[in-house]
């Protein structure tokens, strides 16, 4: 008999230590992540999500956007590529990518000037790896893992990596609270 799923705030630390592994059982539970997150984030941020279609990269965002209150509603930039989020206060915009529809390769996504936003904004890209990890050597990775196949289990195991010296004293166990 299988173990029974851990509770969302049960946080464990990644083999690495550099992170730590979540396990959120709801859409609500994956926008209070993002909420959560945002409070450690700052302008020249880069957090790239990766994860199947449908693991919660876009509800996730939601919740970054919400909790860094960013006018306008947070939806997959899929077909436009890239939505900038202007700050509702003081705060840094954020800019959302979905670099899914793009082939590879930091020189694929130079138009979007992601290098110039990065300073004074929050960029996260959807789809990132293998594709923005030039832009910066400070960088959090957000990998979510979900069943896959015909099921309605709502279980997400994300595990939130801090890379780089921005990250090497940030407390991600946070997250879990």
């Amino acid at each position: 008999m299988e173990a029974p799923a851990a509770p969302h705030n049960q946080a464990e630390p990644t083999r690495d230590g550099a992170g730590v592994q979540i396990i959120v059982t709801s859409p609500e539970q994956m926008r209070d992540l993002g909420r959560r997150l945002a409070k450690l984030l700052r302008a020249g941020d880069l957090v790239m999500l990766n994860g199947e279609l449908g693991a919660g990269k876009t509800t996730l965002t939601r919740g970054l956007g919400e909790g860094l209150s960013v006018r306008g509603a947070v939806t997959s930039p899929t077909f436009v590529i890239a939505r900038v989020h202007p700050s509702l206060g003081g705060g840094p915009p954020l800019v959302h990518v979905d670099a899914y529809r793009l082939g590879g390769g930091l020189d694929e996504m130079e138009d979007l000037d992601l290098d110039v936003s990065l300073s004074d904004s929050v960029i996260v890209v959807e789809w990132g790896e293998g594709k923005v990890e030039e832009l910066t050597d400070d960088r959090l990775h957000v990998v979510i893992h979900r069943a896959v196949g015909d099921t309605t289990d709502e279980v997400r195991h994300v595990t939130v990596t801090g890379l780089g010296g921005r990250w090497a004293t940030v407390e991600l166990s946070v997250l879990a609270a």
